[in-house]
C-alpha cells in the first residue's frame, strides 16, 4: 500500500515527533518515520491512529485510484523557488468539523469577489481562540456581521468592520461565530 503520511503531516507542519505523541497510544517519531518511508507495514489500525494524530480520514493517508492528486512542481521561499527535495502532491482542501462557507462577491478588505471562504464554527466557550481572527457571527432576523474579532468580555463581541472607517459592532450572546480557516480564490 503506497501511503501519503509524509505529505499530509508536512502539509499540516506537524514534525515526526507531535505526530507521535499525538497518536492515541503515543507512540515513538522513529516509528512515524519508518511508517512514512515504508520501511515497518501500515496497518488498519496504524492508519486510524494517525489519521486520528492529524486530524484527517484515514482515507486521505492513502493513494486512491479515483482521487486526483497535483503533483508538487516547486517550492516558493524567501531564496527564490526550487524544485522539492522529492517528489510530493499538494492536498486538497478538505473541511474538517463544523464548517460554514462564505461567498464573496463583492471585493472586501483582502477579500476579492469570487473568493469562497470556509469558516469553523465555535461555540461560545471557544470565542476567545478567535481573538484577532476574521469571523462570521449571526444576528437576528437572519442577519450577520463580519469582520475582525478584537475582543471578547463576558457574552459581548467587539467586531470591526473591513470596510475603512465603519464604526467598530458590539453583538452580545452570539450563539456561535464562524471563523475564517481557508481561503479559495481562483486567479
Amino acid at each position: 500500500m503506497i501511503t501519503r503520511i509524509r505529505d499530509v503531516r508536512k502539509s499540516k507542519h506537524m514534525t515526526l515527533h507531535e505526530v507521535a505523541a499525538a497518536c492515541v497510544p503515543p507512540t515513538t517519531a522513529q516509528t512515524i518515520g519508518r511508517l512514512e518511508t515504508g520501511m515497518r507495514t501500515v496497518s488498519v489500525g496504524w492508519l486510524n491512529r494517525i489519521a486520528g494524530a492529524l486530524g484527517v480520514e484515514p482515507s486521505d493517508l492513502v493513494t486512491l485510484p479515483d482521487r486526483v492528486d497535483v503533483p508538487l512542481a516547486a517550492v516558493l521561499t524567501s531564496l527564490g523557488i526550487s524544485a522539492p527535495k522529492r517528489e510530493q502532491a499538494l492536498l486538497p482542501p478538505m473541511p474538517e468539523g463544523s464548517f460554514v462557507g462564505v461567498l464573496v462577491e463583492a471585493a472586501v478588505g483582502d477579500y476579492r469577489t469570487g473568493d469562497s471562504l470556509w469558516l469553523e464554527r465555535l461555540g461560545p466557550e471557544d470565542f476567545a481562540t478567535a481573538v484577532n481572527r476574521d469571523v462570521l457571527v449571526p444576528r437576528a432576523a437572519g442577519r450577520f456581521a463580519f469582520g475582525r474579532l478584537a475582543g471578547t468580555d463576558g457574552s459581548m463581541l467587539q467586531i470591526l468592520p473591513l470596510t475603512p472607517g465603519a464604526r467598530q459592532l458590539v453583538i452580545a450572546d452570539a450563539p456561535w461565530i464562524g471563523v475564517v480557516r481557508t481561503l479559495i480564490r481562483a486567479l
